[in-house]
């Protein structure tokens, strides 16, 4: 059984920690059984590539790297702003994410 994370892939979260606090990013990935996250345009990392038939031409490239679940928050849809993440049933009895700021329900 996989345990239950409060991000999900496709989130907006915003880091409150580290060297991109402050930064907000749509959840690409998230990497379950390491508690890290791949998040667009957060924690880049220069890698060095050779060429191949992939890649004709090597060189250096930016990527993002993972960053644990715990340095982020997803971002409340109705302020703008972090907030954490509650689950209850809705009215299909349905288990759902809200924000717990403003009670709004998480896509």
């Amino acid at each position: 059984m996989s345990k239950k994370l409060h991000i999900k892939k496709g989130d907006t979260v915003i880091v409150n920690a580290g060297d991109d606090k402050g930064k907000q990013g749509r959840v690409l990935e998230v990497l379950i059984d390491k508690n890290r996250a791949i998040v667009e345009g957060v924690n880049m990392v220069s890698k060095h590539t050779k060429p191949n038939a992939k890649a004709t031409q090597g060189g250096i490239i930016q990527k993002e790297a993972a960053i644990h679940i715990s340095n982020l928050n997803v971002v409340d849809p109705a302020s703008g702003k972090a907030t954490r993440v509650g689950r209850k049933l809705n009215k299909e009895n349905k288990l759902v994410r809200y924000s717990k700021k403003s009670g709004e329900e998480l896509k």
